[in-house]
């Protein structure tokens, strides 16, 4: 009991750390037994995957439910964040394919995979997924159609008796209280995952990439280090990094490992309700960020398209260049309701310079053999930046309001004060 008591003293990114630490020791010293263990990082992001669909169907419902009429939220500002940091992530990846050009080596065969034809396609998929079943919704984590179908039933339960909304609320309550549970196991989740990955993929393969995996990655890291920060500063005028590396601490590592964002729904609440922010902004704006905030594919979708480009001696010009950059946004802003992710839409990207889709689908079979470091990359990026752009948006709210705001303190903060938020 001692030492479980020491061990939730610890803050939960130390015990993350340590499960880092043991993971990579044991799948280095003893591989074979060590991947009987990988079992906790399956059934970690299964429940996180599971969970995530009920908490913000309810999450939402409730925060629409309780809702009193007048009460401001930041949804406009949010969104707007989340269009503008994803169409900079895309134009930075242009303007660094440029200054950095890399090659692939197209590969001979490809997986037969169904990519969308053209935008309207996923424009269509997306508008269909907003009237899915809602319990087929909730079964396959369509985020999209879990939101549309818990404002509508929110909206139509506003008038409902309080005892109603009461229950409500403390249903949310409730879930929200089962994912902390879970977050708990996150220490041992991450140990059984990162096993799983040096044991099963090793990084060997990724050489031959080696090129395009560093212009991938260093790309999206200046979009997370230096981009999204000058966004928060100028709408906040200070120190935007306190915050930033929170998000990405608390937010990114976590989303890095699990590779899923759906999973990462429920971190992102919990550290939301950390920053002291308003619970009926952040139920929505966080699996609404899960959905159309992709910074991470804007970068993916033009990097890898402009590698085919150069590989095939195609020349761009500059109005192309941007053309590319608005079309990567809207792509990415689409990715998470088509299979497949970012890569998917790559074709619809290389069509844009008259590439075949037969040699952009060799383009995602490269992208798939990257995929272990690149996805992992790219859903730490969206994720935490769904966090850092709710968090912006509420502090220049507050900050317009008159509050004597220190955004440093409040992202510093282990656990969120009233005193703290408001100093």
């Amino acid at each position: 009991m001692k030492v479980l008591k020491m061990w939730n003293q610890i803050s939960l990114v130390k015990q993350i750390a340590v499960g880092l630490i043991i993971g990579i020791i044991l799948a280095v010293s003893i591989p074979e037994a060590a991947q009987s263990i990988t079992i906790f990082g399956t059934l970690f992001v299964s429940a996180l995957k599971a969970v995530a669909p009920v908490l913000v169907f309810f999450l939402v419902m409730a925060a629409i439910v309780q809702h009193k009429k007048g009460q401001q939220t930041n949804m406009k500002s949010i969104v707007f964040l989340y269009l503008l940091g994803t169409f900079l992530a895309g134009a930075v990846a242009v303007v660094f394919s440029f200054l950095f050009p890399v090659n692939i080596a197209l590969t001979e065969s490809t997986e037969k995979l169904a990519a969308p034809g053209n935008a309207i396609e996923v424009i269509r998929t997306l508008v269909l997924n907003m009237v899915d079943n809602p319990v087929n919704a909730l079964v396959q984590g369509n985020y999209i159609g879990i939101l549309t179908w818990a404002i509508v039933l929110g909206l139509a339960l506003k008038n409902a008796s309080d005892s109603t909304k009461t229950f409500i609320s403390n249903f949310s309550d409730a879930i929200a209280k089962m994912v902390g549970w879970i977050i708990k196991l996150a220490p041992l989740g991450i140990m059984g995952i990162v096993i799983e990955s040096i044991t099963k993929n090793g990084l060997g393969s990724l050489l031959n990439y080696g090129q395009l995996l560093v212009l991938l990655i260093g790309t999206m890291l200046f979009v997370a280090l230096v981009v999204n920060p000058l966004i928060v500063f100028i709408n906040v005028r200070q120190n935007p990094y306190p915050l930033v590396f929170k998000c990405i601490r608390e937010s990114g590592i976590t989303a890095f490992f699990t590779r899923s964002s759906a999973a990462n729904i429920p971190v992102n609440m919990e550290l939301c309700k950390k920053l002291g922010l308003d619970k009926e902004t952040y139920a929505i704006s966080i699996p609404l960020g899960a959905t159309v905030n992709m910074a991470g594919a804007a970068v993916t979708i033009s990097v890898l398209t402009l590698a085919a480009v150069n590989t095939l001696n195609i020349p761009v010009d500059l109005p192309t260049a941007i053309i590319l950059s608005v079309l990567a946004a809207v792509c990415a802003c689409g990715a998470s309701g088509v299979a497949g992710g970012s890569l998917l839409l790559i074709p619809l990207a290389c069509s844009l310079f008259g590439i075949p889709n037969e040699i952009a689908m060799q383009v995602i079979a490269v992208g798939f053999i990257i995929s272990v470091l690149q996805d992992s990359f790219e859903t730490g990026l969206n994720s935490s930046t769904d966090v850092l752009f709710t968090a912006t948006a509420e502090f220049k709210k507050r900050l317009k309001e008159g509050e004597n705001l220190s955004i440093n303190r409040t992202a510093i903060a282990e656990e969120p004060t009233e005193q703290v938020v408001n100093s």
